[in-house]
This record gives C-alpha cells, sequence and structure tokens, in this order.
C-alpha cells in the first residue's frame, strides 16, 4: 500500500474511531429523549423525564416563574429505573403502559448488533495492522457499515417509539424533544457509514491505468 494511500486509510480509521465512541456512549447513556408533562397552574413541581435504551429517569423539579417544566438539569429529586422487560425487579410502568416494550427492546437489540459489527470490525483492523494483511480492511469497512446502519435503524425505532408515546392518550407526557445521546447516535452513523465505506475504497487494489495493464501488475498487497 503507498503512502498516499496508508495516510487516508489512517485518517479514516481515526473518524471510525470517533463513530465508535459516539456510538458506545449513546448505547449506554439515557438521554435519548427529555419528556415534558401537561402541567397545571396551580402546581410548584413537575415531573420531568429522560430514558434511552435501556432505563428511563424521571426528575421532579420546581417550575418558575414562567410555568415551564423544566430544563430537566434543574437539580431536583431523581430517580430512575430499568424497563420491566430488561430487568423484572425494576417499576417502570409509565414507560411500560405507554409505549409498546416491542419497540424498545428492538431498538436496544439493533444497538447490541451494531456493537457487535463494530467488535468483528474492530478485530479485523487489528489483524491486519499486526501482520500487515491489508485484504482484512475491506471485511472490517463492510462490518463498520453495517454498524452505522444498525444505529439509524435503531434512531428510527427510538423515534417512532417517542411519538407513539406523545400521541397515545393515556400518557402525561405532551412535549418532547430529543437530547444528547440522540445526537450522538445520529453522528455515529454517519461517522461509520461513511467511514466504512471510504475505507473499502482506499482498502481496493490500484485498478490497471492503461487498456494493456493486467491486474496482476498491480502493486502486491502484503
Amino acid at each position: 500500500m503507498s503512502q498516499t494511500k496508508t495516510l487516508k486509510v489512517r485518517v479514516t480509521l481515526f473518524c471510525i474511531l470517533a463513530g465508535i465512541v459516539l456510538a458506545t456512549t449513546a448505547v449506554v447513556t439515557d438521554h435519548w429523549a427529555v419528556l415534558s408533562p401537561h402541567l397545571e397552574h396551580h402546581n410548584t413541581t413537575c415531573e420531568a423525564a429522560h430514558f434511552g435504551l435501556w432505563r428511563i429517569c424521571t426528575k421532579r423539579i420546581p417550575m418558575d416563574d414562567s410555568k415551564m417544566c423544566g430544563p430537566i438539569t434543574l437539580p431536583g429529586e431523581k430517580n430512575c429505573s430499568y424497563f420491566r422487560h430488561f430487568n423484572p425487579g425494576e417499576s417502570s410502568e409509565i414507560f411500560e403502559f405507554t409505549t409498546q416494550k416491542e419497540y424498545s427492546i428492538s431498538a436496544a437489540a439493533i444497538a447490541i448488533f451494531s456493537l457487535g459489527f463494530i467488535i468483528l470490525g474492530s478485530l479485523c483492523v487489528l489483524l491486519s495492522l499486526q501482520n500487515k494483511r491489508d485484504y482484512l480492511l475491506r471485511p472490517a469497512s463492510m462490518f463498520y457499515a453495517f454498524a452505522g446502519l444498525c444505529i439509524l435503524v435503531s434512531v428510527e425505532v427510538m423515534r417512532q417509539s417517542v411519538k407513539r408515546m406523545i400521541d397515545s392518550e393515556d400518557t402525561v407526557w405532551i412535549e418532547y424533544y430529543y437530547s444528547w445521546s440522540f445526537a450522538c447516535s445520529c453522528a455515529a452513523f454517519v461517522l461509520l457509514f461513511l467511514g466504512g465505506v471510504a475505507l473499502l475504497l482506499f482498502s481496493l487494489p490500484r485498478m490497471p491505468r492503461n487498456p494493456w495493464e493486467s491486474c496482476m501488475d498491480a502493486e502486491p498487497e502484503h
């Protein structure tokens, strides 16, 4: 592999590494969406919530003079619990009742598949760098692209889950916005998918420059 192509591969791997960090952060954190309830004028506190793939956290915070609930970063009594279908010992009736647990399970399972593809791609990259086997970068690129697609599907499933919860007549939540964990997942999709495609293109052998130049004359791979 030429020095120019090696530099491109290293830059691409750095972008993929950033995508891996963002994807892992999104999967393990609980700030995909923030929910606000219907407010009564006589209330002095309100109960906002934020949740991720695995658990939901509610926080009772004081209302300001404008009768707005939030922001969620205000100090208040906080209570976090894992979703009941992941941990039967925890109580998360609000989330269990107002959304279909199939959405939550699907989003979490697809995110786990994404992490699995990331692990497989990273193993291929490590073997390639250790043994100088450049051809292993090609399956690694495919694994990273698949990981990015899984993150995208997980984001869409979570988005549909939030929408159905807000539209439900059985829920107290009437407002929502997506938070930084959701942004991390979207950025991870872009970096992993585009990085995987770029890595595949950079790791392919050089095509013949002239009609009479055969592929056998291309640069040998280690």
